[in-house]
């Protein structure tokens, strides 16, 4: 009899890169963790969703090896006073995890919002292309 573990599975993902942490329950030990530089040679491709699903595969092999069956997924955005959207990397991660054999239990954003938070940078006008 196989027993079941669960895991968390944090999804940071923004226009420059995917992150994919796997830690314990509490959040607290990590097990697993890959990031787009990991997986790929030019910063363009960091936050592309071929990149995404290869770092999920990545940090799932290491996370199988230490024993977890099961997981919950908290994705987040940059946040704040950035992007309140994952980048185009979220989604396909998530997926290469279902595909890698894990359960998913939960799926939510832990995105950052600021309530009235600072300045955006760029200045009065703007950043100017």
């Amino acid at each position: 009899m196989t027993r079941e573990r669960w895991g968390i599975a944090h999804i940071f993902s923004s226009i420059n890169n995917t992150i994919v942490h796997i830690t314990d329950v509490t959040g607290a030990e990590t097990i697993a963790i890959a990031s787009g530089g990991q997986v790929s040679d030019k910063d363009m491709n960091k936050g592309k969703p071929f990149t995404a699903m290869k770092v999920a595969r990545k940090a799932a092999e290491k996370a199988q090896a230490a024993g977890v069956t099961n997981l919950h997924i908290r994705i987040r955005a940059p946040g704040g006073n950035k992007s309140k959207i994952p980048g185009q990397g979220a989604q396909p991660a998530i997926r290469a995890l279902a595909r890698a054999g894990f359960r998913i239990g939960t799926i939510e954003d832990i995105t950052p919002i600021s309530h009235d938070g600072i300045r955006k940078k760029g200045g009065r006008r703007g950043r100017r292309v």
